[in-house]
């Protein structure tokens, strides 16, 4: 009988994986080599799956292909930015005109609910406060933000689309497949960084590359070779395993 236990040290491990960050600053000139994007994609698949339907795609982006992707979401993000923070005519254009609104996932920009709000705000205060960006400064935010659409200067970024026939499980095995990638990634010397910001025009993608409407855009994912950008060695704020453990219920008064 083959024997799965690992040789690996359990303190090296622990000390891997709380060594990954999210990259937001990436050298645009060193492409990721075929090789390693193919093992990459090879150790991801190693994630368990229901039932092992593997009910995702990924589109890669590279070349004139991400550079298109790019501009698009730029300009699109360009017009909502305008609209958003302009004047009544600014925004009566970009309700009428319609270009820069979500086309997909419109319900992302949801605001977060009261228990899940203090964390999101802690991480955006501490990620602006790092790289000198003043809470007020809507202008230097926004400009932050748009750099999601140059995917952080990453060569290649990669589209998760899910079959929406699972539904939530989809998204589960999408996860577990996309954990093993940027983990597979971080060992082969490279950052991630996982984008919810892209998937609200998911039309833009699905003109370059084909798409089955039976799938739906989950997230953008940029990979490539780290900088030495001071934005690259924030870290954020990782809660303790308690905050996320359930309590048992107390047993009910005996009668």
């Amino acid at each position: 009988m083959t024997s799965h236990k690992s040789n690996l040290d359990a303190r090296a491990v622990s000390e891997f994986l709380a060594s990954r960050r999210s990259t937001r600053d990436f050298t645009k000139e060193k492409p990721v080599p075929q090789e390693i994007l193919d093992q990459i994609l090879t150790d991801a698949l190693t994630a368990p799956s229901w039932s092992n339907t593997r009910p995702f795609k990924i589109a890669i982006a590279t070349g004139e292909v991400r550079e298109r992707i790019s501009l698009e979401f730029l300009s699109r993000w360009d017009a909502l930015a305008r609209g958003r923070n302009g004047n009544w005519l600014a925004k009566l254009k970009l309700i009428t005109s319609r270009y820069g609104l979500p086309t997909s996932n419109a319900s992302s920009a949801k605001p977060y609910v009261d228990e899940l709000k203090p964390r999101a705000n802690r991480v955006g205060a501490e990620l602006y406060s790092a790289i000198g960006v003043a809470r007020g400064d809507r202008k230097q935010r926004d400009a932050q933000w748009a750099k999601n659409y140059e995917f952080f200067g990453a060569p290649t970024e990669l589209f998760i689309f899910i079959h929406k026939s699972l539904d939530i499980w989809s998204a589960s095995d999408a996860g577990l497949m996309i954990e093993n990638l940027v983990l597979s990634a971080h060992a082969h010397g490279l950052g991630t960084c996982a984008q919810g910001a892209v998937v609200i025009w998911d039309d833009v993608v699905r003109k370059e590359f084909d798409v089955s409407n039976d799938y739906r855009l989950l997230t953008g994912l940029s990979i490539g070779y780290p900088t030495d950008a001071p934005i690259n060695s924030f870290g954020a704020h990782r809660i303790d395993a308690t905050e996320i453990t359930l309590r048992v219920k107390e047993a009910p008064p005996v009668s």
